[in-house]
């Protein structure tokens, strides 16, 4: 694995016929439960980011304008997700390769609803939760107006055992806030999601801003506030593929392998949704400006 060149490989990737064909790359990818090993919970990685604007019906009149509202007073009005499988190979190790990247509900979809259908899709899979301040916002906010609209999450409390689970802060497999977990749990400064991007030479937010969403909402720009939040997952995700091969979860080659399955999935999806090929484009570029920041490949030795 290399430090920026593996990013840049990828990112220079042509298509090759759509996410299918990333799993005949040489990488290696897991793809057997190894002896002894104990069954994992989690089958997928579900990487989770929402989008919200001020309930002004429940912000008391009181309320400091410039002070950031409570949980319960976002009103959601997006909910995306980057979707990928877990591989396991026989030492236990994970492989990734990603199957969706989309937004919840449809046009005229209500927030009652959209956290309904959100809710009963979480019910049918296994899936290890992946988020950037999603300890402190994102699900807090979910389950607070899931509360409100009297939807079932029931999922989120009843899977995992008393020692771990969605809800354990320390259980990083089930739910990895990636912010807490980079800053050691609060030990140490937390980043911002686009400081992290930056670090490993990922485009970010695109000039976007969680900021401009509400005006985007009052303008009827939904569909640019849904493509916004995708793009936070990838950024997100990429980043979780980074910090899977810090922690051990992953290795080198299962990480680059990962890498490509992403970067066939954009390039693949580019005609019918262009913010995924400008997120793929601007990545591509991002990758040559670090070119100078690569490390040697693990396996080789580094010359001089």
């Amino acid at each position: 694995m290399q430090t920026h060149s593996a990013f840049t490989q990828a990112a220079r990737a042509e298509p090759r016929n759509g996410p299918a064909a990333s799993r005949r790359t040489g990488a290696r990818a897991p793809s057997a439960e190894g002896a002894g090993t104990p069954p994992s919970p989690h089958d997928a990685l579900l990487v989770l980011d929402v989008e919200t604007v001020p309930d002004a019906d429940l912000i008391p009149v009181d309320w400091p304008t410039d002070r950031f509202p409570k949980n319960a007073w976002h009103r959601i009005v997006a909910v995306s997700f980057v979707a990928a499988d877990i591989l396991r190979g026989q030492d236990g190790r994970e492989g990734y390769v990603m199957t969706a990247c989309r937004s919840g509900g449809g046009p005229g979809w209500d927030e009652g609803r959209l956290l309904d259908a959100f809710w009963k899709f979480f019910e049918a899979g296994r899936y290890r939760v992946v988020t950037w301040n999603g300890r402190a916002f994102d699900m807090p906010t979910i389950l607070a107006r899931s509360m409100m609209h009297g939807v079932d999450a029931s999922a989120w409390f009843r899977r995992g055992s008393r020692w771990e689970g969605y809800r354990h802060r320390f259980a990083v497999d089930w739910h990895t806030d990636l912010m807490d977990a980079m800053s050691e749990h609060g030990a140490a400064q937390r980043m911002t999601l686009e400081e992290a991007a930056a670090t490993i030479g990922l485009p970010g937010k695109l000039g976007e801003h969680g900021s401009n969403v509400a005006a985007l909402v009052e303008a009827g720009e939904l569909d640019r506030v849904r493509a916004y939040c995708e793009t936070d997952c990838l950024n997100t995700f990429i980043l979780y593929l980074r910090w899977a091969y810090l922690t051990g979860r992953t290795d080198a080659a299962s990480h680059d392998h990962a890498i490509l399955s992403l970067v066939d999935h954009l390039a693949s999806a580019r005609e019918d949704r262009p913010h995924l090929g400008r997120f793929l484009d601007a990545w591509r570029e991002a990758a040559c400006r670090g070119m100078t920041l690569q490390a040697p490949r693990a396996s080789e030795p580094a010359e001089g």
